[in-house]
């Protein structure tokens, strides 16, 4: 029964470590054959008619053999990725940006796309474009109720009417919600009624998608583990 135990425990912990590295390279791959399969393919064929074009004694067969199936569909893969950062530095722009706008629009008054792609954009948004978040720090707040203690991400100094009534003034906070972050609730509280928490963005965020599995406290040694084996490891 120990040898049992042993067993199992040694597998749960190998699985997790050997887990994160293989999901993590099963995302890029899947991510690599998503872009190859539905995308480049025909970034190639254009490359192909392209070459046909400019000349015409060359074989389609022999070019898409190349181009296409062979060593040279890697080609493909790297247009579309310089292909996006050129659309994104044009979406950056004022022209980029009217133009999208314009395109959602139509895009909310279409009948079945204007149910799912605002929620799509949602998640998209909250994990590429975080950074635009104007989260300045994270706090504790009595909410839903009193005497239960909530995570939340102040965002302002609340409404001009409430602060009137306040000389201390009130925050807006954001509170996520668990394990999907990128929706919560907005409340304004009074600044006195909230906890200041020694917690990076990051950190709130982790301890949220988990459920409060993963702490603080338990990552920060995670980090610290991992340094001090790299600093081992550099020595010679």
């Amino acid at each position: 029964m120990q040898a049992l135990r042993n067993f199992r425990t040694y597998f749960f912990r190998g699985m997790a470590a050997l887990l994160p590295t293989i999901l993590t390279i099963w995302i890029f791959v899947q991510c690599y054959i998503f872009i190859q399969d539905k995308i480049s393919i025909y970034v190639n064929k254009a490359l192909v008619w392209v070459l046909l074009h400019l000349n015409p004694e060359w074989e389609r067969e022999f070019l898409e053999s190349f181009w296409v199936y062979g060593p040279g569909k890697i080609s493909g893969f790297i247009i579309t990725i310089i292909g996006v950062v050129i659309l994104g530095a044009f979406l950056a722009s004022m022209a980029g940006r009217t133009l999208w706008h314009f395109f959602e629009k139509i895009f909310f008054k279409i009948p079945l796309i204007k149910q799912v792609y605002p929620y799509i954009k949602q998640v998209t948004d909250f994990f590429l474009i975080r950074k635009e978040l104007s989260f300045n720090r994270v706090v504790a707040v009595e909410y839903p109720r009193k005497g239960i203690w909530s995570l939340g991400l102040v965002t302002g100094q609340g409404l001009q009417g409430l602060t009137r009534n306040n000389p201390r003034g009130y925050l807006t906070v954001f509170v996520p919600s668990s394990p999907t972050p990128f929706t919560g609730y907005v409340v304004t509280v009074p600044r006195e009624d909230v906890i200041e928490i020694d917690l990076t963005i990051e950190e709130a965020l982790r301890f949220v998608i988990s459920g409060g599995v993963i702490t603080p406290t338990e990552h920060r040694a995670f980090q610290q583990a991992l340094q001090e084996e790299r600093e081992k490891q550099a020595v010679p």
